[in-house]
């Protein structure tokens, strides 16, 4: 990566020179005991390995237990945090865990477990881990929003730099049993546009597809075609277990994939010399 820029509160212009790789995750909930760290440290090793940069899209955090939330459960806290500074912990021990992947982590956006501390506690968890991990490493990590706009832009020294736009949601909704949430993807594709790809995370499902698009190309006075890739990235966290019980077996929800995606970037050139940049998914 070349240069990571803040155009505003939800919107980051990430510039690359021919090739950018990208680890796309959301939903870690890494302080929940059920988080598979192990995972999610295999993904963020490798991310760092391959000099990759890292956006997360929401949920980093669960924050289900602390006091006066009626969801907190005494299995659902990992015993680093079960004290009388339960948010404070949390900050702390992610900012310790987090700190050799600080330099590859370029926006962090936010969830409803995040905003929901923020309406029920009057503090910004997400902000204060972000702006402690930068404190500590020199990193520079920044925050999005619960939804914005990631501008991949290839850098050309003459200009004509070609982009890749993705808008980013990190969800709402249960994402039901059968649909897994891509009647989402339908509903964004009518709400907005002028994107390359849309990313959701929300629903602890996992899928890639493609929606073709016709528009009337105004230059050239015809209808052309653009696709526009549509993700939803997993989690981290596995609920299901032996199906035995628990609140995500009771409510009668499936074992759900973990993990996200990884996108290349590269910049090509067509006969003509207009420069355009090809994107790959591919699981993690």
């Amino acid at each position: 990566m070349r240069e990571l820029r803040k155009v505003s509160k939800n919107i980051h212009n990430i510039v690359f020179d021919k090739k950018l790789k990208v680890l796309l995750i959301s939903d870690p909930h890494w302080d929940n005991p059920k988080c598979d760290r192990d995972l999610l440290k295999k993904d963020l090793d490798k991310a760092v390995q391959e000099n990759a940069i890292i956006c997360i899209n929401g949920d980093l955090f669960c924050l289900m237990q602390g006091k006066g939330d009626p969801r907190r459960s005494k299995d659902d806290i990992r015993p680093e945090h079960n004290n009388g500074k339960y948010l404070d912990s949390i900050v702390e021990t992610a900012a310790e865990w987090f700190t050799p992947y600080a330099h590859n982590i370029a926006v962090i956006g936010y969830g409803n477990h995040e905003t929901g501390i923020i309406k029920h506690q009057e503090t910004d968890i997400l902000q204060r881990f972000v702006d402690l991990l930068n404190y500590k490493t020199g990193a520079n990590v920044q925050t999005g929003g619960y939804g914005g706009v990631l501008n991949f832009q290839g850098y050309r020294e003459h200009g004509g730099n070609p982009t890749f736009s993705m808008y980013y949601y990190h969800g709402h909704g249960g994402g039901g049993i059968v649909t897994k949430g891509v009647i989402q993807d339908q509903r964004i594709m009518s709400s907005v546009e002028g994107f390359d790809c849309t990313w959701q995370g929300h629903v602890h499902e996992l899928y890639h597809h493609i929606n073709m698009v016709a528009y009337f190309d105004r230059n050239q006075k015809k209808i052309s075609h653009r696709a526009v890739h549509q993700i939803r990235t997993s989690t981290y966290k596995e609920e299901y277990g032996q199906g035995d019980c628990g609140f995500h077996v009771e409510k009668g929800r499936p074992p759900k994939p973990l993990g996200g995606y990884w996108l290349e970037l590269k910049t090509e050139v067509t006969p003509n010399k207009v420069h355009y940049i090809v994107p790959k998914f591919y699981t993690t």
